[in-house]
């Protein structure tokens, strides 16, 4: 069964604000984002794969997301309706992850990675070539082309988020996500084509949305659970609540990072509209929030637009030394 809030027996999460009144509160196993900030999220534990999450919120010319996928897609192939792109990319190949020490012409300028971790000398794992890389497998399976091999970028496994917005005003597309640690290489690839294709608020992506579409992979991280429902920081920490409904069920939600910055929530609202989102239905009362139990986490965030992701595979592609426009074949690497 899906709806628009976390499941009881797979606890999944919505971190995506209520559009009008709040969300419904029935089981899910999936979580989809139905919004310019809406997410759902699945069980925060690492162990257990395929929980899918929905993290951010508002809903942009869709349903109100009720629908949760309770298994990854099976057998991505046949070739979807809609107009033919040009140029195409290359699907099935890896993501390059620099250019070859040979190459003379400049790399495309991608944008860097968000991040709402506390600076640090670690590294950001997130990168533009994995955003190209969900591009290369929503491509390939919308045209029929056989899968992206193997990318290059580490294959560690990450809590993660894929979401697709649209548009020039950028309106969410599709948004599904997990807790459970993935590698990134399965993770993406399933993640890619479920916000895609199983966001139960929009319908299937078409061939003719691809141009305007943007990819954003958000990777989430430090989680730490906390004894006062306050203490996080807006701007800087996703959360995700449990809660006892007044039915005596208990329910999770989740918010990514983003999500109260974008609205301008504080505190408490972004509390509130959680606990909505939810399916909490009763009056919110001060005592009511202190028995919520929260995590708190960071994230790295990187988006692309498919504009940037065709310069990015048009590099590659000439550096290779391929002189014809870019085919969906296998051949390069």
């Amino acid at each position: 069964m899906a709806a628009g809030c976390c499941g009881v027996k797979k606890q999944k999460l919505s971190s995506s604000p209520p559009s009008g009144s709040g969300g419904g509160g029935g089981a899910s196993s999936s979580s989809h984002c139905s919004g310019e900030s809406q997410c759902r999220a699945g069980e925060l534990g690492l162990g257990g794969a395929g929980t899918r999450l929905n993290g951010l919120g508002g809903l942009a010319g869709g349903g109100s997301g009720s629908g949760c996928t309770l298994s990854p897609p099976q057998g991505c192939g046949g070739g979807g309706g809609g107009i033919s792109l040009s140029p195409p990319p290359s699907c099935g190949v890896g993501t390059l992850l620099s250019p070859p020490a040979a190459a003379t012409s400049p790399s495309p300028s991608l944008p860097s990675a968000a991040s709402s971790s506390s600076p640090s000398s670690r590294k950001m794992v997130v990168s533009a070539e994995m955003c190209c890389f969900c591009f290369d497998v929503l491509y390939c399976h919308l045209y029929g082309y056989q899968q992206p091999r193997t990318p290059r970028f580490t294959n560690e496994p990450y809590p993660l988020f894929v979401t697709w917005k649209i548009g020039r005003d950028k309106r969410l597309r599709g948004c599904i996500g997990t807790f459970s640690a993935m590698n990134l290489h399965s993770g993406l690839r399933e993640y890619t084509l479920t916000s895609a294709l199983k966001d139960s608020r929009f319908p299937p992506m078409t061939r003719d949305e691809l141009p305007r579409l943007f990819c954003s992979v958000s990777l989430l991280t430090n989680f730490e659970d906390v004894c006062d429902y306050l203490d996080w920081e807006v701007g800087v920490h996703g959360i995700r609540i449990e809660f006892i409904n007044e039915k005596g069920s208990k329910r999770t939600a989740t918010y990514l990072p983003e999500v109260a910055k974008e609205q301008g929530w504080d505190h408490i609202q972004t509390i509130d509209s959680l606990l909505r989102k939810g399916g909490y239905k009763a009056p919110i009362t001060n005592e009511f929030r202190k028995t919520i139990k929260l995590t708190r986490y960071r994230s790295e965030k990187m988006t692309l637009s498919y504009a940037e992701y065709l310069a990015h595979r048009q590099h590659h592609h000439f550096q290779n030394g391929i002189g014809h426009p870019l085919p969906p074949y296998n051949h390069y690497s």
